[in-house]
Protein backbone atom coordinates (compact mmCIF):
# COMPACT_ATOMS: atom_id res chain seq x y z
CA UNK A 1 0.00 0.00 0.00
CA UNK A 2 1.07 3.57 -0.43
CA UNK A 3 1.38 5.78 2.33
CA UNK A 4 0.41 9.50 2.12
CA UNK A 5 2.61 11.46 4.84
CA UNK A 6 2.00 15.15 5.49
CA UNK A 7 5.06 15.71 7.89
CA UNK A 8 3.71 19.41 8.61
CA UNK A 9 0.08 17.93 9.47
CA UNK A 10 -1.55 18.91 13.11
CA UNK A 11 1.73 21.11 13.64
CA UNK A 12 3.95 18.18 13.11
CA UNK A 13 1.75 15.64 14.44
CA UNK A 14 1.72 13.31 11.78
CA UNK A 15 5.28 12.91 11.72
CA UNK A 16 5.38 12.31 15.71
CA UNK A 17 2.69 9.22 15.03
CA UNK A 18 4.02 7.83 11.68
CA UNK A 19 6.41 5.30 13.07
CA UNK A 20 3.74 4.10 15.03
CA UNK A 21 1.06 3.98 12.33
CA UNK A 22 3.29 2.22 9.96
CA UNK A 23 4.05 -0.26 12.48
CA UNK A 24 0.84 -1.12 13.09
CA UNK A 25 0.46 -1.79 9.36
CA UNK A 26 3.38 -3.58 8.96
CA UNK A 27 1.95 -5.62 12.17
CA UNK A 28 -1.00 -6.61 10.58
CA UNK A 29 0.96 -8.38 7.92
CA UNK A 30 0.64 -5.08 5.43
CA UNK A 31 3.50 -3.89 3.32
CA UNK A 32 3.02 0.13 3.49
CA UNK A 33 5.51 2.23 0.97
CA UNK A 34 5.78 6.11 1.91
CA UNK A 35 5.35 8.64 -0.76
CA UNK A 36 8.59 10.52 -0.80
CA UNK A 37 6.63 13.79 -2.15
CA UNK A 38 7.74 17.28 -0.95
CA UNK A 39 4.93 19.18 -2.57
CA UNK A 40 1.25 18.58 -2.96
CA UNK A 41 1.49 18.37 -7.21
CA UNK A 42 4.22 16.05 -6.56
CA UNK A 43 2.51 13.54 -4.06
CA UNK A 44 -0.61 13.36 -6.23
CA UNK A 45 1.31 12.33 -9.20
CA UNK A 46 3.35 9.66 -6.81
CA UNK A 47 0.00 9.02 -5.64
CA UNK A 48 -1.46 7.95 -8.75
CA UNK A 49 1.22 6.28 -9.71
CA UNK A 50 1.15 4.23 -6.93
CA UNK A 51 -2.42 3.34 -7.82
CA UNK A 52 -1.82 2.61 -11.89
CA UNK A 53 1.38 0.47 -10.62
CA UNK A 54 -1.25 -1.60 -8.53
CA UNK A 55 -1.39 -0.16 -5.26
CA UNK A 56 -3.85 -2.58 -2.71
CA UNK A 57 -4.76 1.07 -0.58
CA UNK A 58 -3.28 4.59 -0.30
CA UNK A 59 -3.19 5.53 3.34
CA UNK A 60 -2.82 9.73 4.20
CA UNK A 61 -1.31 10.56 7.38
CA UNK A 62 -2.49 14.27 8.13
CA UNK A 63 -5.37 16.11 7.70
CA UNK A 64 -8.02 17.08 5.31
CA UNK A 65 -5.34 18.51 3.24
CA UNK A 66 -3.08 14.74 2.86
CA UNK A 67 -6.93 13.56 2.32
CA UNK A 68 -7.62 15.72 -0.81
CA UNK A 69 -3.77 15.02 -2.21
CA UNK A 70 -4.90 11.11 -1.96
CA UNK A 71 -8.44 11.57 -3.19
CA UNK A 72 -7.11 12.65 -6.42
CA UNK A 73 -5.49 9.80 -7.30
CA UNK A 74 -8.19 7.39 -5.81
CA UNK A 75 -11.58 9.13 -6.38
CA UNK A 76 -13.04 7.13 -9.55
CA UNK A 77 -10.89 4.04 -9.25
CA UNK A 78 -11.03 0.86 -6.90
CA UNK A 79 -8.22 1.20 -5.08
CA UNK A 80 -9.50 2.35 -1.24
CA UNK A 81 -8.62 5.06 0.94
CA UNK A 82 -7.99 4.90 4.27
CA UNK A 83 -7.85 8.18 6.60
CA UNK A 84 -5.29 8.42 9.58
CA UNK A 85 -6.23 11.57 11.20
CA UNK A 86 -3.33 13.67 12.36
CA UNK A 87 -4.05 17.06 10.98
CA UNK A 88 -5.65 20.38 12.32
CA UNK A 89 -8.83 19.64 10.59
CA UNK A 90 -9.65 16.12 10.13
CA UNK A 91 -13.45 16.58 8.64
CA UNK A 92 -13.30 14.27 6.56
CA UNK A 93 -12.29 11.40 9.53
CA UNK A 94 -15.20 12.51 11.14
CA UNK A 95 -17.86 11.98 8.34
CA UNK A 96 -16.24 8.81 7.92
CA UNK A 97 -16.59 7.19 11.68
CA UNK A 98 -12.20 7.19 11.86
CA UNK A 99 -11.50 6.13 15.13
CA UNK A 100 -9.71 9.56 16.40
CA UNK A 101 -6.73 7.67 17.50
CA UNK A 102 -3.92 7.13 14.44
CA UNK A 103 -2.75 3.53 15.42
CA UNK A 104 -6.60 2.43 15.97
CA UNK A 105 -7.49 4.12 13.04
CA UNK A 106 -4.64 2.36 11.05
CA UNK A 107 -5.37 -1.53 12.25
CA UNK A 108 -9.37 -0.81 11.70
CA UNK A 109 -8.24 0.15 7.80
CA UNK A 110 -5.99 -3.33 7.88
CA UNK A 111 -8.43 -5.06 9.30
CA UNK A 112 -11.04 -4.18 6.69
CA UNK A 113 -8.72 -4.93 4.08
CA UNK A 114 -7.73 -8.26 5.13
CA UNK A 115 -11.38 -8.95 5.57
CA UNK A 116 -12.53 -7.74 1.92
CA UNK A 117 -14.60 -5.07 3.80
CA UNK A 118 -14.76 -1.78 2.32
CA UNK A 119 -17.60 1.29 1.90
CA UNK A 120 -18.03 3.14 -1.41
CA UNK A 121 -19.62 6.94 -0.84
CA UNK A 122 -20.24 10.11 -3.38
CA UNK A 123 -17.78 12.55 -4.18
CA UNK A 124 -17.70 15.79 -5.84
CA UNK A 125 -15.87 16.82 -8.76
CA UNK A 126 -15.15 20.05 -9.33
CA UNK A 127 -12.85 22.14 -12.75
CA UNK A 128 -11.52 18.77 -12.89
CA UNK A 129 -10.52 18.20 -9.06
CA UNK A 130 -11.89 15.68 -6.38
CA UNK A 131 -13.01 16.44 -3.19
CA UNK A 132 -14.87 14.74 -0.52
CA UNK A 133 -16.24 16.83 2.23
CA UNK A 134 -17.54 21.01 1.90
CA UNK A 135 -16.77 23.24 -1.09
CA UNK A 136 -17.59 26.71 -0.14
CA UNK A 137 -17.36 30.31 -1.08
CA UNK A 138 -18.31 33.79 -0.31
CA UNK A 139 -17.39 35.05 3.21
CA UNK A 140 -15.38 31.82 4.33
CA UNK A 141 -13.24 31.84 1.22
CA UNK A 142 -12.37 35.23 1.12
CA UNK A 143 -11.06 34.97 4.61
CA UNK A 144 -9.11 32.09 3.50
CA UNK A 145 -7.94 34.01 0.62
CA UNK A 146 -6.61 36.86 2.73
CA UNK A 147 -5.19 34.71 5.77
CA UNK A 148 -2.85 33.54 2.44
CA UNK A 149 -2.00 36.62 1.88
CA UNK A 150 -0.85 37.60 5.46
CA UNK A 151 2.64 36.71 6.52
CA UNK A 152 2.14 37.96 10.23
CA UNK A 153 0.92 36.92 12.46
CA UNK A 154 1.57 32.83 12.25
CA UNK A 155 -0.57 30.43 13.36
CA UNK A 156 -4.30 30.88 14.21
CA UNK A 157 -3.87 34.59 14.69
CA UNK A 158 -3.64 35.07 11.44
CA UNK A 159 -7.06 33.49 10.35
CA UNK A 160 -8.35 35.68 13.26
CA UNK A 161 -7.39 38.41 12.11
CA UNK A 162 -8.21 37.78 8.66
CA UNK A 163 -11.90 37.23 9.72
CA UNK A 164 -11.85 40.68 11.32
CA UNK A 165 -10.56 42.60 8.24
CA UNK A 166 -13.61 40.91 6.28
CA UNK A 167 -16.10 41.68 8.62
CA UNK A 168 -15.00 45.15 8.50
CA UNK A 169 -15.59 44.54 4.60
CA UNK A 170 -18.80 42.49 4.87
CA UNK A 171 -21.36 42.28 2.51
CA UNK A 172 -23.62 40.29 0.47
CA UNK A 173 -22.22 38.90 -3.45
CA UNK A 174 -24.66 38.01 -6.00
CA UNK A 175 -24.20 35.06 -6.91
CA UNK A 176 -25.71 33.09 -9.65
CA UNK A 177 -26.40 29.75 -8.48
CA UNK A 178 -28.02 26.88 -10.65
CA UNK A 179 -29.22 23.74 -8.80
CA UNK A 180 -29.71 21.20 -11.66
CA UNK A 181 -30.76 23.73 -14.51
CA UNK A 182 -32.51 25.99 -12.13
CA UNK A 183 -30.97 29.41 -12.52
CA UNK A 184 -31.58 32.09 -9.62
CA UNK A 185 -29.30 34.79 -9.20
CA UNK A 186 -29.58 36.04 -4.95
CA UNK A 187 -27.46 38.15 -2.58
CA UNK A 188 -25.95 35.84 0.10
CA UNK A 189 -22.83 36.07 2.25
CA UNK A 190 -21.58 32.38 1.45
CA UNK A 191 -22.77 29.51 0.24
CA UNK A 192 -21.44 25.84 1.39
CA UNK A 193 -21.53 22.92 -1.04
CA UNK A 194 -21.48 19.66 0.84
CA UNK A 195 -21.18 16.14 0.47
CA UNK A 196 -20.65 15.45 4.25
CA UNK A 197 -21.56 16.81 7.00
CA UNK A 198 -18.52 18.89 8.57
CA UNK A 199 -15.58 21.55 7.67
CA UNK A 200 -13.36 24.42 9.52
CA UNK A 201 -12.50 21.66 12.35
CA UNK A 202 -16.18 19.97 13.06
CA UNK A 203 -18.49 23.02 12.13
CA UNK A 204 -21.63 21.11 10.89
CA UNK A 205 -21.83 23.27 7.91
CA UNK A 206 -23.92 20.97 5.97
CA UNK A 207 -25.76 18.91 8.84
CA UNK A 208 -28.12 16.43 7.11
CA UNK A 209 -25.37 15.84 3.88
CA UNK A 210 -25.55 12.20 3.46
CA UNK A 211 -22.12 11.26 1.27
CA UNK A 212 -24.01 7.62 -0.04
CA UNK A 213 -27.06 9.58 -1.18
CA UNK A 214 -26.06 11.02 -4.53
CA UNK A 215 -26.90 14.64 -3.88
CA UNK A 216 -25.23 17.40 -2.66
CA UNK A 217 -26.26 19.56 -0.07
CA UNK A 218 -26.54 23.63 -0.58
CA UNK A 219 -26.28 25.95 2.24
CA UNK A 220 -27.11 29.57 1.28
CA UNK A 221 -26.17 32.08 4.09
CA UNK A 222 -28.37 35.04 2.74
CA UNK A 223 -27.34 38.86 4.06
CA UNK A 224 -26.56 39.49 6.89
CA UNK A 225 -24.87 41.72 9.11
CA UNK A 226 -21.78 41.51 11.11
CA UNK A 227 -23.28 41.20 14.78
CA UNK A 228 -25.80 38.51 13.93
CA UNK A 229 -23.18 36.49 11.72
CA UNK A 230 -20.61 36.66 14.94
CA UNK A 231 -24.22 35.73 16.88
CA UNK A 232 -25.01 33.07 14.62
CA UNK A 233 -21.45 31.71 14.21
CA UNK A 234 -21.79 28.95 17.45
CA UNK A 235 -25.03 27.26 15.92
CA UNK A 236 -22.47 26.03 13.34
CA UNK A 237 -20.76 23.64 15.77
CA UNK A 238 -24.36 21.81 16.04
CA UNK A 239 -26.07 22.42 12.64
CA UNK A 240 -28.86 24.64 14.27
CA UNK A 241 -27.73 27.40 11.84
CA UNK A 242 -30.16 25.93 9.41
CA UNK A 243 -32.69 27.37 11.13
CA UNK A 244 -32.17 30.74 11.22
CA UNK A 245 -34.28 33.02 8.54
CA UNK A 246 -30.95 34.17 6.51
CA UNK A 247 -30.35 30.18 5.76
CA UNK A 248 -32.14 27.98 3.16
CA UNK A 249 -31.25 24.47 2.32
CA UNK A 250 -31.36 23.00 -0.97
CA UNK A 251 -30.40 19.53 -2.53
CA UNK A 252 -28.88 19.06 -5.81
CA UNK A 253 -26.83 16.27 -8.25
CA UNK A 254 -25.33 19.63 -9.75
CA UNK A 255 -24.31 22.82 -8.77
CA UNK A 256 -23.30 26.12 -10.73
CA UNK A 257 -21.95 28.65 -9.13
CA UNK A 258 -20.78 32.29 -10.96
CA UNK A 259 -19.69 35.41 -9.06
CA UNK A 260 -16.76 37.84 -10.37
CA UNK A 261 -13.83 37.81 -8.08
CA UNK A 262 -14.97 34.82 -6.05
CA UNK A 263 -12.68 32.04 -5.35
CA UNK A 264 -13.87 28.35 -4.31
CA UNK A 265 -11.87 26.22 -1.39
CA UNK A 266 -13.01 22.34 -0.86
CA UNK A 267 -11.62 20.02 2.12
CA UNK A 268 -9.69 23.39 3.01
CA UNK A 269 -7.30 23.73 -0.06
CA UNK A 270 -7.96 25.83 -2.58
CA UNK A 271 -9.83 24.79 -5.92
CA UNK A 272 -11.21 26.96 -8.62
CA UNK A 273 -12.37 30.31 -9.04
CA UNK A 274 -16.26 31.14 -10.00
CA UNK A 275 -17.42 30.32 -12.71
CA UNK A 276 -17.86 26.68 -11.67
CA UNK A 277 -19.39 23.68 -12.25
CA UNK A 278 -19.90 21.32 -9.34
CA UNK A 279 -21.01 17.39 -9.99
CA UNK A 280 -21.96 14.36 -7.36
CA UNK A 281 -19.96 11.58 -8.27
CA UNK A 282 -21.98 8.58 -6.82
CA UNK A 283 -19.75 5.46 -5.44
CA UNK A 284 -16.86 7.64 -6.74
CA UNK A 285 -14.93 6.96 -3.68
CA UNK A 286 -13.96 3.69 -1.60
CA UNK A 287 -12.78 3.61 1.62
CA UNK A 288 -11.36 1.25 4.50
CA UNK A 289 -11.37 1.81 7.99
CA UNK A 290 -14.22 3.96 8.38
CA UNK A 291 -17.74 3.41 9.79
CA UNK A 292 -20.98 6.18 9.39
CA UNK A 293 -20.90 8.89 11.87
CA UNK A 294 -24.61 9.45 12.47
CA UNK A 295 -26.47 12.59 10.68
CA UNK A 296 -28.96 14.38 12.61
Amino acid sequence: MAVLLSPAAGRGRALAVASSVLDGLRGAGLAPRVLAAATRPDAERQASDAVANGAGAVVAIGGDGAAHAALQAVAGTATPLAVVSAGTGNDLALALGVPADPVTAARAAAADLLAGRSRTIDAGRTAGRWWATVLCCGFDSAVTDRANRLRWPRGRRRYDLAVLAELARLRPYEITLTLDGVERTLPATMIAVGNTAWYGGGLRVCPAADPADGLLDVTVVGPTTRLELVRTKPRLADGSHVGHPAVTVHRAVRVELACAGVTTYADGELLAPLPAITECVPGALTVVGARPAPIS
